[in-house]
């Protein structure tokens, strides 16, 4: 799942695409705003106005006497940066593996899984980057079976694959056309960007275009012309939750480069890259592959979901997660820039599971799983032993009611799983932005939670902001493990119970993802409702069972 939500950075573009003018005219510095107010998932919607889980204000009223337990969270993921300064103190240590000698010292089948494991890498060393769309791989394997053949000369038992076939060459061939269109749209778009940023800079005499400088240029008499585009991108600037002007140029930039890639590989049937893995990807049972390096060749995605749940709370630097000391991070690679495998996702849930993982983030997803039996084992399995499963609902303003994104919350066959958790991306304010107009939804989706604009760690001890269900999923991932940590007796049934029951409905009219349309938000979730710490802990503290916490 991309960092970067298509939707998302296409209405935002086309949004800021404005001609550029030439002005002339003296101008003031900006100032960078504090990270308290880049965090914004952390403020309060009732103290601060602003829609955030109330972070600040459980520690402060109703955890600071309360005594935390340690707690394991498992982040599969594309990587992560082991070195970051604001989580190398907070990444699990397997305390029965010995660094780097080459032998399996806890005899769990993995040599050397010091923060976790890399389903995505060879016993040589090396990793898969981009890999396939899950569209691609299924017409690649159906194509030579059923292409130019008419149904009636398949036979009975092979019909239903057939009928596969035809449905997948058909979204292949779309998401073909819309990675085209969305090259097409990026290029000009990052291209004239960075040209009026560039000249914005010049005119008001600035070094970052931010929301500050663009709400009241610090210019005198300013010219009409200027008035109206600085108005425009205020309001566009303000609802993408990016910091400034720079950092909208770098993201499309860096879209464009990998939607490149997408057409390059992930979309090119011909393309072979699970040969660096060496196994046999269609076999499922097979668990013992892989290797140790859990930072892979792209650690943003899974650098960025980690901290937002865990980075270090007390070490003054960078940001805070929602989760504090007590809270370790495992890293788990089993999602490639493309679509995952069925069978990583699998065995990257049990690997989570046999390691003590007690909350398990998965910001990934995709709409096919050609080994969907295989996931619901292993989700059934995480159940079996307690374990919370939180999932991203995806970025492509889908109705998840009527199209299944996976791993799918409802199994084949059965209820809905009580220790799987699917969540949605929600914007800072309480107006039409409310809800990320990339965002999945329908009641299939549990929850709402900060998605738009979140900042976080990067790679590299750097910081930055992100937007995508990606940066949902993890804030509700740490709401558990808070939960998890201070209410050690609590199942994972009852995280989602509580997480579920204390995002209270809210009843404001927003435009359905992807549509005109408008709905009361409560329409597009199960709950309607924005997830609260604050009133989460609170209904913890009612329900938990005495004696799961200390120091009341």
């Amino acid at each position: 799942m991309s960092a970067f939500p298509p939707s998302f950075l296409t209405s935002l573009g086309l949004a800021l695409l404005v001609p550029a003018a030439s002005f002339a005219q003296s101008a003031a510095s900006a100032t960078t705003p504090p990270a308290a107010v880049q965090q914004w998932t952390h403020l309060d919607p009732q103290k601060d106005k602003v829609m955030g889980i109330s972070t600040q204000r459980t520690y402060e009223e109703l955890l600071k006497n309360r005594t935390a337990s340690p707690v394991l969270v498992a982040v599969i993921d594309a990587g992560i940066d082991t070195t970051h300064e604001d989580l190398k103190r907070v990444l699990w240590k397997n305390p029965k593996e010995i660094v780097g000698n080459g032998i399996d010292d806890d005899k769990n089948g993995y040599v050397d899984d010091i923060h976790g494991w890399n389903f995505l890498g060879g016993k040589d060393g090396r990793n898969v980057d981009v890999d396939l769309y899950e569209e691609t791989r299924l017409v690649a394997k159906l194509k030579p079976l059923y292409e130019g053949k008419a149904r009636t000369s398949v036979p009975a038992a092979k019909r239903a694959e057939y009928d596969l076939y035809q449905k997948v060459k058909k979204d292949y061939a779309e998401k073909v056309e819309d990675e085209k269109k969305q090259l097409e749209e990026y290029k000009p778009l990052g291209e004239s960007l960075a040209g009026i940023n560039e000249q914005l800079k010049a005119v008001l005499g600035v070094e970052r275009v931010d929301t500050a400088v663009l709400r009241r240029p610090p210019v005198k008499n300013p010219d009409a012309r200027l008035i109206g585009l600085t108005s425009q991108l205020y309001e566009s600037l303000k609802a993408s939750g990016l910091p400034d002007m720079d950092a909208v140029v770098k993201q499309i930039q860096e879209a464009t480069t990998e939607t490149e890639k997408h057409l390059k590989y992930s979309l090119n049937p011909d393309f072979k890259p699970r040969a660096v893995v060496g196994d046999d990807e269609d076999n499922v049972k097979d668990r013992n592959y892989g290797n140790p390096d859990i930072t892979g060749p792209d650690a943003l995605h899974g650098t960025h979901v980690a901290g937002i749940i865990a980075a270090d709370r007390d070490n003054n630097l960078g940001i805070q997660g929602v989760a504090g000391a007590s809270v370790r991070i495992m890293g788990v690679r089993a999602v490639p820039n493309g679509d995952e495998h069925d069978k990583d996702v699998a065995n990257a849930i049990r690997y989570a599971v046999d390691n003590g993982a007690q909350i398990i983030n998965m910001s990934f997803g995709k709409y096919y799983s050609p080994h969907r039996a295989a996931v619901e084992e292993a989700i059934r399995y995480a159940g079996s032993k307690g374990v919370l499963l939180v999932h991203a609902a995806g970025n492509e303003s889908k109705n998840v009611d009527v199209v299944t994104h996976y791993p799918a919350p409802v199994p084949l066959a059965g209820t809905a799983y009580p220790n799987f958790i699917t969540v949605g991306a929600s914007g800072s304010t309480n107006d039409e932005q409310l809800t990320a107009n990339f965002s999945n939804y329908g009641k299939k989706v549990d929850v709402f939670a900060p998605g738009v604009g979140i900042y976080s760690t990067m790679p590299g001890s750097k910081y930055g902001n992100e937007s995508g269900t990606s940066m949902a999923a993890p804030t509700v991932a740490g709401v558990a493990a808070v939960l998890k940590s201070y209410f050690p007796q609590l199942t994972a049934t009852d995280l989602k119970r509580i997480i579920m029951q204390s995002a209270q409905p809210v009843h404001t009219k927003v435009p359905v993802p992807g549509d005109k349309k408008t709905v009361d938000f409560t329409q597009l979730s199960s709950t309607g409702g924005v997830i609260n710490l604050y009133k989460a802990v609170q209904l913890a503290a009612q329900q938990a069972p005495k004696g799961s916490s200390s120091g009341q």
